[in-house]
């Protein structure tokens, strides 16, 4: 079984020009990624896949690999994350039983234990599909609405439970959001499931004041003003 990380680094991005490599601590953002995955022994190898040639070249110096172009049809806003998956397991002759972490350039804040603890969680469990980082939420879906097309009433999110809005908060069960910092998944998950997470997921739990995602400039901005004090208490 081989442990691969796959960092996914498209050209385009319409909130921020070349969101990717965008300066952070005096580094492209994806760098941050690469050293994070470079710093993990249990990772036998680190790729980027990419459309974009500036972003291979930044990859490469780095220490990644980046052994194709990614087409461009699978660089488009639209794209979800498994075709791009799939492509890549399919150009590197990845095995069904070897695991891929997959880390977001936008998410450069990760301690050193999170993708170690990520990776054992999975080994340990035969019957895992994938492992996903969530963090409990305090806004509760029992309290979310909807309302469906063309009617003129709310609709609660949740249905398993008759009325989930008249249920007192300290009653309610943990919520968890999917934030997008440390994911493992079986390249057989992805091949066989044609899918990223399977149905069998581990969450790997964090604080949520340990998750930084870069959407907005806003957010780019934000993780600068306080990056050189995330490195300091970084672990």
């Amino acid at each position: 079984m081989a442990v691969v990380a796959i960092i996914p680094a498209r050209g385009g991005s319409k909130g921020i020009p070349k969101k990717n490599l965008q300066l952070l601590g005096g580094r492209p953002l994806i760098e941050h990624s690469i050293f994070h995955a470079l710093s993990c022994n249990l990772i036998d190898a680190v790729f980027v896949t990419t459309d974009c040639p500036e972003i291979k070249q930044v990859a490469e110096k780095a220490g990644a690999l980046c052994p194709f172009i990614r087409p461009s049809e699978l660089a488009e806003d639209h794209v979800l994350d498994h075709p791009v998956f799939m492509h890549a397991c399919i150009k590197l002759g990845l095995n069904l039983d070897d695991l891929i972490v997959h880390l977001r350039p936008t998410s450069p804040y990760r301690h050193e234990t999170w993708t170690r603890q990520a990776i054992e969680m999975i080994v340990e469990d035969p019957f895992a599909s994938s492992v996903r980082s969530v963090h409990e939420i305090s806004t509760h879906p029992y309290r979310a609405f909807h309302v469906e097309s063309g009617q003129n009433y709310l609709q609660p999110f949740v249905t398993e439970i008759k009325k989930p809005f008249e249920v007192r908060r300290q009653d309610w069960p943990p919520a968890y959001f999917y934030n997008c910092v440390v994911d493992i998944t079986r390249v057989k998950t992805i091949i066989e499931c044609k899918s990223m997470t399977g149905n069998n997921i581990k969450p790997f739990i964090m604080n949520e004041k340990d998750v930084y995602d870069i959407d907005t400039p806003d957010d780019l901005e934000h993780i600068r003003s306080c990056w050189k004090y995330l490195i300091k208490d970084k672990v």
